[in-house]
């Protein structure tokens, strides 16, 4: 289990302790689930046997602490020294507590409450997961493509997962069809003919503008491409990146005899933004479609809804919390998704690595942005920017380009966040030795360590 670290979807626990086992429970089933593998410490060394009669006994009494009960199912897990025990827990569609009335959810690898405003936001997104099982009015089982299903079917296979023996049944288990086989929304967005008969929403529409605003110069629309796309969501996600890569600007370097591809912006960077606006979105929301607006100097993704439950811009990077699981399940297991729970902050990497700045995200009530600059600096970010969230980036970034940051400049840059969220911040890159705090008080400045 080495190579494996605990994290967002994946606990280790040292032994069948009844509280920590709990506290994963509610906190696995709260969000969007994991596995929980007894006998394992936090580096994934093996470290005790956990036996069956133990792991089922703790199991029973750590469940009795969880109100409501928290499903969980049991699961083999190949260790280095023999088969270990896995409890795989589902997201649950309830609000799960622990008997002393806490509510926690996954932050990282560890189990964080959440506040009461916090658990109020959670309880309203768990409704929401209803919107996709529930049955299409007027879709019939001859609605959705029978090859795009076999796509499906393929490319989770070649993922590792299980060969389905009966397609229907498969369906159903995944919320595409009820058990009469009628369509449900997830259904149709993934697998349907023409899923905007039903979803005028679900399409994108991209535009290239000429310039750095929606106007030109002489107050005439200043955009030189207009594309709507349409289809089930997996061809749509393949639509869009053919247009975007089509009018990215595309050069080259040279190391040695070696010739390196450079793209306008990230490959990487550009694929997660566009399915993370594809699989987040909130669908209930008509009459907005996803907006991909392409300038000279930056690239706008733009989702229709907000932050889902308890996310904000503060815990972006560190957690995750999808409003449609069975959604990015189904892009996950299509190949769509590399690996749950882990894009922002690769993202925010791939940007920094290749000297563009780090993305920004906006949050709004009804609209979630994600801007990608085409700003591209002499010198790459160092790799050790992968453990620091997004405004840490931005603020080393800023460092570079500078010299050095005051506490105000910081609170510029992120405007929306508290002051103490930022000053801990930079006393997080003082203690990692990235940064160098100079000055006192109202003179204190940071540069590069």
């Amino acid at each position: 289990m080495r190579k494996n670290k605990p994290g967002q979807r994946l606990a280790f626990l040292s032994d069948a302790n009844v509280d920590t086992l709990a506290e994963c429970l509610v906190a696995f089933a709260n969000g969007d689930g994991g596995l929980i593998v007894l006998g394992v410490d936090e580096q994934g060394r093996e470290i005790e046997t956990v036996w069956e009669e133990e792991a089922e006994g703790s199991l029973r009494e750590a469940a009795s602490l969880c109100r409501p009960p928290v499903p969980s199912q049991w699961q083999q897990v190949e260790g280095e020294n023999g088969t270990l025990i896995g409890i795989n827990v589902p997201r649950s569609s309830d609000l799960h507590t622990l008997y002393d009335g806490r509510v926690l959810i996954r932050s990282g690898n560890w189990n964080r409450p959440l506040s009461g405003e916090e658990v109020s936001a959670l309880a309203k997104s768990k409704n929401t997961a209803e919107f996709e099982t529930s049955v299409v009015p007027g879709a019939r089982p001859t609605d959705l493509n029978r090859d795009i299903i076999r796509d499906y079917l393929d490319r989770r296979e070649a993922r590792g997962s299980a060969k389905v023996t009966s397609t229907e049944e498969l369906l159903f288990e995944i919320g595409a069809t009820d058990r009469d086989g009628n369509p449900t929304s997830i259904g149709i967005l993934l697998f349907g003919k023409n899923p905007q008969v039903f979803f005028p929403q679900s399409g994108i529409v991209f535009v290239k503008f000429m310039g750095t605003e929606p106007r030109g110069e002489d107050g005439t629309v200043g955009y030189g491409r207009r594309d709507e796309l349409t289809g089930p969501l997996p061809r749509i996600i393949d639509r869009a990146w053919n247009v975007i890569f089509e009018e990215m600007r595309v050069g080259a370097k040279v190391n040695g005899l070696e010739r390196e591809e450079l793209t306008e912006y990230p490959r990487f960077a550009v694929r997660e933004a566009l399915v993370n606006a594809i699989a987040h979105r909130d669908y209930r929301i008509s009459g907005r479609r996803i907006e991909i607006r392409m300038y000279a100097n930056r690239m706008e993704i733009i989702s229709p809804g907000g932050l889902p439950g308890y996310m904000t811009l503060d815990n972006l990077v560190e957690e995750h919390f999808s409003r449609n699981p069975r959604l990015v399940n189904g892009l996950y297991q299509w190949g769509y998704i590399e690996e749950l729970g882990l894009g922002i902050d690769q993202m925010i990497e791939e940007m920094t690595q290749a000297g563009h700045p780090p993305p920004q995200f906006r949050a709004a009530p009804h609209a979630f942005t994600v801007i990608l600059s085409n700003k591209r600096e002499r010198a790459a970010v160092p790799k050790w920017t992968r453990s620091m969230n997004e405004r840490q980036a931005r603020a080393l970034t800023f460092v570079r380009e500078n010299g050095s940051i005051t506490n105000r400049e910081y609170r510029q840059l992120c405007s929306d966040v508290s002051a103490e969220t930022l000053r801990l911040d930079l006393v997080d890159l003082v203690d990692r030795g990235l940064l160098l705090k100079i000055g006192a008080k109202k003179g204190t400045y940071y540069i590069l360590k």
